[in-house]
């Protein structure tokens, strides 16, 4: 992506300088072997909850703050102003969206964290990877959960990172456009048979607002040969299929919650080809959409 490093978006909060107490698998945790770890891992990205927390033995909960100002790497500082000329430039593309269908933008916070986080939607670790919290309009990011995203699940490239953002900031508009209330409503009301659906139908819809925002990125000439590839790859690297079989060899669909890979590329791309909010109802007719 053609971008200038400089600068931190107003709309960034950086709590890295916060510890989660008893963190780590150290204190009163049981300690994994680096498969044990791996596997835990993929699956609390594929249910998207922290089932480290299964493993607790005792240990205490919740950051703490330290008092001391976050310690950054040059690298890590980079990535700090990459991540936020994203989220501006998402932000700013949404907010001249969203009035022409009745919505005022507000903008999301950017919370970044290391470890542990607490949050309106709970307290999360690491693990469960990047969320979106609906309680308080902040997508949350532990900044080493793109090396995990380069080096276990294969998907490199500074547009490969900007996807992962775009999507979450893809659940923001969900909320505001009232999307979320109505999915989490029919998921109480329709009982254990839809949840599951409901769930990677939205998960589908945030991967395709995450090309809509690609198209105007491509419009405005910012992207790289290459970069519409990169968020190809990413968005089918987090596909259930793929990390269900990377953490147990079996595929179980009736477990997916997020869609499989082909799923989450083919919507992603269809949000990409078409730029328009309109080509993102995934929630008529079937999932597996042919591009």
């Amino acid at each position: 992506m053609k971008w200038t490093p400089g600068g931190v978006s107003k709309d960034v909060e950086d709590r890295r300088g916060e510890t989660g107490g008893g963190g780590g698998f150290g204190g009163g945790r049981m300690r994994l072997g680096l498969g044990g770890v791996l596997v835990v891992l993929v699956l609390s990205l594929i249910f998207r909850q922290n089932l480290f927390q299964f493993l607790d033995t005792g240990a205490g909960a919740g950051p703490t703050p330290s008092g001391a100002p976050a310690a950054s790497t040059p690298a890590e500082d980079t990535l700090v102003q990459f991540v936020s000329f994203v989220l501006d430039s998402a932000q700013s593309m949404w907010a001249q969206t969203l009035p022409s269908r009745g919505v005022q933008y507000q903008d999301a916070q950017l919370v970044l964290f290391r470890d542990g986080i607490e949050s309106a939607c709970g307290f999360a670790e690491t693990a469960a990877g990047p969320f979106y919290c609906p309680g308080d309009h902040k997508v949350y990011i532990d900044l080493g959960f793109y090396q995990e995203l380069r080096d276990r699940f294969g998907a490199s490239g500074d547009f490969a990172q900007a996807y992962v953002l775009a999507h979450e900031i893809g659940h923001h508009i969900q909320t505001l456009l009232g999307t979320e209330a109505q999915v989490r409503r029919s998921q109480r009301l329709g009982g254990g048979g839809r949840q599951n659906e409901l769930s990677v139908r939205m998960e589908l819809q945030a991967d395709c607002y995450a090309g809509v925002w690609g198209h105007a990125a491509d419009q405005e000439h910012i992207l790289d040969a290459g970069d519409f590839e990169e968020g190809m790859r990413a968005a089918a690297a987090v596909g259930d299929d793929r990390l269900q079989r990377m953490a147990t060899g079996q595929v179980n669909p009736e477990s997916f919650t997020h869609g499989t890979s082909a799923e989450r590329a083919a919507w992603f791309r269809r949000g990409f080809t078409a730029g328009r909010i309109d080509a993102c109802d995934t929630f008529s007719g079937p999932v597996d959409i042919a591009e």
